[in-house]
């Protein structure tokens, strides 16, 4: 907003003051003292922020050993959701070089594209397409059901927490878990379902209750129940499963969201996300909307893990097409690494301290 300085009562009053009679000169002598009023400091300059510096692709520590093929063929699939103007012409580019071999790759990126670092520290995470076993009635393992989106579930709005839901009827239930399977299907998003006779169907989400998403690692291991680093999702899923029934049910329910699904024949594609694209596994990463773009590119920098048992970096290129509800942040990232449990069990391993640069193309 604009402000700017009321003139005419300042004039009326400059005025009235140069019309009016002058007044007796008062007798010498002791009168009111008129306290001293420091003259106001003046405002302190606006610092502009200082301006992000472009650095070469090839100063990024670990560019040299990027599967530069790969990057570019996860790029030249999913570049046309870009939201941001600048990136068309090197997806259209990309979209006309066809496939590329790793020198010709990396000579793209490098002539396409520098980076710019996005201020700060971060973490990194990751997630994962599951495949869980599932039953189309329930037993004592599989007593979990598979829930639709209620009629009354009204998107955006807060609904019941997950102890209200899991005590009401099963009736509408579109297929059984295990316990702890479905509420790791829950924090995943999606997954495929296979079924007793063989059949593998997709459990797309559909919904959730609006509430917000509370990890359960930490008060497991403040309660002592997992190592200090030792909780992975793997670790979290065996300790649930070796408890199951009341002891499992009680931390669950210190999540209150809860995902509802729908169930889509499987057609062998990875799972779509938020972008609308489905996801390259290793190439994709969930993002903060409020603070990054869909179809964005990054390069990430992940290191120092926390949990055992983890890789010790993770250094590649990657494009924002997914979010999720525990990602906040401008320097926060959830990298997708692929379907079923050797991806699930890296996953649960990732949360190292993230760097991220943007990539953007040359002027």
């Amino acid at each position: 907003m604009n402000l700017r300085p009321v003139l005419g009562a300042a004039i009326a009053a400059l005025s009235l003051a140069a019309c009016a009679t002058p007044t007796a000169v008062p007798p010498v002598g002791p009168g009111p003292v008129t306290p001293h009023r420091p003259r106001p400091e003046p405002p302190a300059p606006r610092l502009e922020p200082a301006p992000v510096r472009p650095v070469e692709l090839s100063s990024l520590q670990g560019w040299a050993r990027e599967d530069h093929a790969a990057a570019f063929r996860a790029f030249r699939e999913t570049c046309h959701v870009a939201r941001r103007r600048e990136l068309a012409d090197a997806c259209a580019r990309a979209k006309a070089r066809g496939t590329l071999g790793p020198s010709d790759a990396k000579a793209f990126f490098e002539e396409v594209f520098q980076a710019e670092a996005v201020p700060g520290d971060g973490v990194l995470t990751a997630y994962f397409a599951p495949v869980y076993a599932a039953r189309r009635k329930p037993d004592a393992e599989f007593s979990m059901p598979v829930r639709p989106k209620p009629a009354d579930l009204v998107n955006g709005q807060v609904y019941a927490d997950r102890t209200e839901i899991e005590g009401r009827p099963t009736d509408e239930a579109i297929a059984w878990m295990r316990p702890e399977e479905l509420f790791f299907l829950q924090i995943q998003g999606s997954g495929v379902l296979v079924f007793e006779d063989g059949r593998r169907m997709k459990a797309l989400y559909a919904a959730n209750n609006g509430r917000p998403f509370i990890g359960i690692a930490n008060p497991m291991r403040d309660r002592g129940l997992l190592a200090r680093d030792n909780t992975s999702g793997e670790a979290i899923r065996a300790w649930l499963a070796a408890h199951r029934g009341p002891e499992a049910d009680e931390i669950m329910r210190l999540n209150p969201r809860y995902a509802f699904f729908r169930l889509a024949p499987d057609d062998g594609k990875p799972p779509v996300g938020a972008a609308g694209v489905p996801l390259p596994g290793g190439r994709a990463i969930a993002v903060d909307p409020g603070f990054n773009t869909y179809g964005d590119v990054f390069w990430i920098e992940g290191e120092a893990p926390l949990l055992a048992g983890a890789f010790p970096t993770y250094r590649r290129l990657v494009t924002a097409l997914d979010t999720g509800g525990a990602i906040k942040g401008r320097v926060r990232a959830d990298l997708y690494l692929g379907e079923g449990p050797a991806a699930g069990t890296e996953a649960g391993r990732v949360r190292h301290t993230l760097r991220m640069y943007r990539l953007v193309p040359r002027s």
